[in-house]
């Protein structure tokens, strides 16, 4: 035998005698320590668990953020493969609670379309405070706030090429605007607590940095966030080890150091303050402005309805983010624990604004795994105006639910700073998927909104849902505290889409 195969077979066994020795004496796990080399198995069983039980253990509707059989309709459709089902539904209708339904209409509409299923907003965008660039936006269904830090620079890229590709919207995140938001889409710019890419050195707004970037960038509307669903009420942390001189130019913060979102807002400190400072945005810039937040205290939103009401100032949107909504990272008890689920905190939100009568004077945008057809449908006819999804078009762009956005090692690339993690991801090439799973998404919502016998899925009333639990069922305007009449469009509104449908 070669010398060298000598050496290398003598060294396997030394080198495993070496460990084991190493694993006795060590002291900071008592299972390695009572169990040289074999208890190290237990800590890799533990670590790839949780991503291969979604392909070995999980059955096709358990598992949680999103089942085996949602990604698979996701991953199916941002490839424009068959993303069909086979031998009828597999859960369980009988036993489920709070399992949606659509009544289908006994006459379904039969109505044409384009190759791109475009299906505007029902509504204008700024039209009732009479912003100068006020919008109609052309796509119902848009991207939800990512930014840049927390994603990629492919990932960000992908849904900026994909969003144009589907003509519909990117909300940049909190983080600022970055080279990678300038591809062709037409953004949403959200202010967070800590102001990036629009503040000063002691990191408080600035008009002038705000001016400077909107010069240069595709921004249709300014969005301020006071929460989001996976942590309301924390702020947030991108870590040192993801700030990159990149990411340190474009949120204009120093390098080595965790970049802190505060928990609130040093512009405005009440309801009051923030409207004058959406409409101190509007004047200056032109552009609708609005908010976005989860819920909890829910008089902040019924005095907001009061002054929108008494007063004439208001945010041109509201954003309403259900605690089931995700995020980079966040302590265990904020993702399980604080906010109301979507669709419980946005009933209470549109019931605060229905009472006062100031329903109509906002745009209602949902956020919170909403982009799935009969989930979005139901969120329209609750009286949103448009839906965002977030990690749903990550899926779309190649993420696998590894959940591994707050370690830096996304293995797809997607939440990851990391280069070589990032090279493998080709944002040309997934931002085709993209729009593929838009314009999919937006394809089987009319086919539910014609299938229950309208025209446009803001039309849809809200009483074609139903809510079973077990063997019994009740309407949904019954489950959400709803009055007739409410979510539905104002004839004006009605019209106006109606005539576009129509071509």
């Amino acid at each position: 035998m070669d010398t060298p195969l000598i050496a290398a077979a003598a060294a396997v066994p030394i080198g495993l005698l070496g460990l084991a020795v190493h694993d006795r004496l060590q002291r900071t796990h008592t299972i390695i320590s009572n169990f040289p080399i074999v208890g190290r198995f237990r800590y890799w069983v533990e670590r790839l668990g949780p991503p291969m039980r979604q392909y070995l253990v999980a059955s096709n509707d358990e598992e949680r953020p999103f089942s085996r059989d949602e990604r698979r309709w996701v991953y199916a459709s941002s490839k424009r493969e068959n993303n069909y089902f086979g031998f009828g539904t597999d859960n369980d209708l009988e036993g489920g609670h709070g399992y949606v339904i659509v009544r289908h209409s006994a006459f379904p509409v039969d109505a044409p379309h384009d190759d791109t299923y475009s299906l505007p907003c029902a509504k204008v965008v700024g039209a009732h405070r009479g912003r100068k660039l006020a919008f109609r936006p052309a796509s119902i269904v848009n991207t939800s706030a990512m930014s840049f830090g927390s994603l990629s620079a492919p990932a960000v890229e992908a849904i900026n090429r994909g969003v144009a590709l589907a003509g519909a919207l990117q909300n940049t995140g909190e983080g600022g605007i970055s080279p990678h938001h300038r591809h062709g889409g037409e953004l949403i710019w959200q202010l967070g607590t800590g102001y990036f890419g629009c503040r000063d050195e002691r990191g408080r707004f600035s008009m002038e940095r705000l001016r400077e970037t909107l010069a240069t960038a595709k921004v249709k509307a300014l969005e301020i966030k006071l929460s989001q669903g996976a942590k309301p009420g924390l702020g947030g942390v991108l870590p040192a080890a993801k700030i990159t001189p990149e990411i340190a130019k474009i949120r204009l913060i120093p390098l080595g150091r965790d970049c802190i979102s505060p928990a609130s807002h040093s512009a405005f400190s009440d309801a009051s303050s923030m409207l004058d400072f959406i409409e101190r945005l509007a004047e200056e810039t032109g552009l609708p402005v609005g908010i976005k937040s989860a819920v909890g205290d829910t008089e902040f939103f019924r005095e907001l309805a009061r002054l929108i009401d008494t007063t004439g100032r208001a945010p041109d949107f509201i954003t309403i983010d259900g605690g089931e909504g995700g995020t980079g990272a966040a302590p265990l008890v904020f993702s399980d624990h604080v906010a109301l689920p979507f669709k419980l905190g946005f009933a209470e939100v549109y019931r605060a604004f229905a009472e006062r009568g100031a329903h109509d004077k906002v745009v209602f945008i949902g956020s919170g795994k909403l982009g799935f057809p009969h989930q979005a449908l139901l969120a329209l006819a609750m009286g949103c105006d448009l839906v965002n999804v977030a990690r749903e078009a990550m899926l779309a762009i190649g993420c696998i639910q590894a959940q591994e956005c707050h370690t830096g090692n996304c293995p797809t690339g997607v939440a990851t700073q990391r280069k070589w993690l990032m090279g493998g991801l080709d944002p040309t090439l997934k931002s085709a998927r993209l729009a593929n799973y838009l314009i999919t998404l937006r394809k089987e919502l009319l086919s539910l909104t014609h299938a229950a016998g309208y025209l446009h899925p803001a039309e849809v009333s809200l009483d074609r849902v139903e809510i079973l639990d077990g063997l019994t069922k009740r309407s949904a305007p019954e489950v959400f505290g709803y009055e007739p009449g409410w979510g539905a469009l104002p004839t004006a509104d009605r019209d106006a889409v109606r005539a576009l449908m129509r071509g």
